[in-house]
């Protein structure tokens, strides 16, 4: 596995110790094909409705400064300028309001002055990594369109890039920006079938089968992973938890039971025990 996998798989089960536990990591089977902008379902969101809605109970000196840096982005005329106040945005979004969602926006406007691969793609994992921990499916579609974006420039530099081809396919898997799921399928399963090793290409797809509700296909792709790969937090996780779906108490508590003993989060720790108890 390469380096930028490793990198992204650590952050995902960063990211899935402390959110997993207030939300599924594979958002529910759905019997629908059609997206939610399709159906009428949600409200499409667009970025300026989504910074007007964070901005709403914010008080006179947080606008005051927002307002500052977003006045020097249009006034600036050289690019380096653009791409430091871009970084500030992203910052102060993260650090000091917590919107997580608007900070990787602003890193992506960043990472397309930049326009190098590496910044590309870090901007586009920030926006899949949210995407794929579930949510609003109206931020879900913006997030994933977003990711899709910056994925898209990045493999225009490095189109045989077979985990940014991954990721692509990721992003119309789990960001209902399509009206055809396989297409994000046929994505991933060209790495997959180019390259059985790809671990991550078979982890996406196993994500795949479960969010199809597809769970003893999905079994047998993280068992693969697993065995590969045996602290994939990520992939350990989704095997309890399709164990858990189908009813098998056994090997749901079994996996579990292993996540436990490889994560240090007293929080996390203790949910788990909780599930592992529930179970029994």
């Amino acid at each position: 596995m390469k380096k930028q996998q490793v990198i992204l798989l650590a952050t995902s089960a960063i990211l899935l110790a402390v959110l997993y536990f207030f939300s599924n990591t594979v958002p529910p089977v759905s019997k629908s094909t059609d997206t939610p902008e399709a159906t009428g379902e949600t409200k499409p969101i667009t970025t300026k409705s989504l910074i007007d809605s964070a901005k709403s109970p914010l008080n006179t000196q947080q606008l005051s400064y927002l307002t500052q840096l977003e006045n020097s982005v249009v006034r600036g005329n050289v690019k380096e300028q653009q791409i430091a106040v871009y970084k500030q945005l992203a910052m102060y979004w993260q650090d000091s309001l917590k919107h997580p969602e608007i900070a990787a926006f602003y890193t992506g406007e960043e990472a397309k002055l930049e326009n190098s691969e590496k910044s590309l793609t870090f901007a586009a994992r920030l926006f899949l990594g949210q995407v794929m921990a579930g949510g609003d499916p109206s931020l879900q579609v913006w997030m994933a369109t977003n990711a899709k974006a910056l994925f898209e420039q990045a493999l225009k530099m490095n189109p045989e890039s077979d985990s940014l081809k991954v990721e692509l396919g990721a992003c119309f898997l789990f960001g209902n920006i399509s009206s055809t799921p396989m297409e994000g399928i046929l994505k991933i399963k060209e790495v997959a079938d180019k390259d059985s090793t790809n671990m991550y290409a078979q982890l996406m797809l196993g994500l795949g089968d479960i969010k199809s509700g597809q769970y003893d296909k999905a079994i047998e792709r993280l068992q693969r992973v697993v065995k590969q790969e045996p602290t994939n937090l990520q992939a350990l996780f989704n095997l309890a938890e399709t164990y858990e779906r189908k009813g098998d108490k056994q090997n749901a508590i079994l996996w579990y039971r292993t996540v436990q003993n490889m994560i240090n989060i007293p929080e996390a720790k203790q949910e788990l025990e909780n599930r592992i108890q529930s179970l029994q």
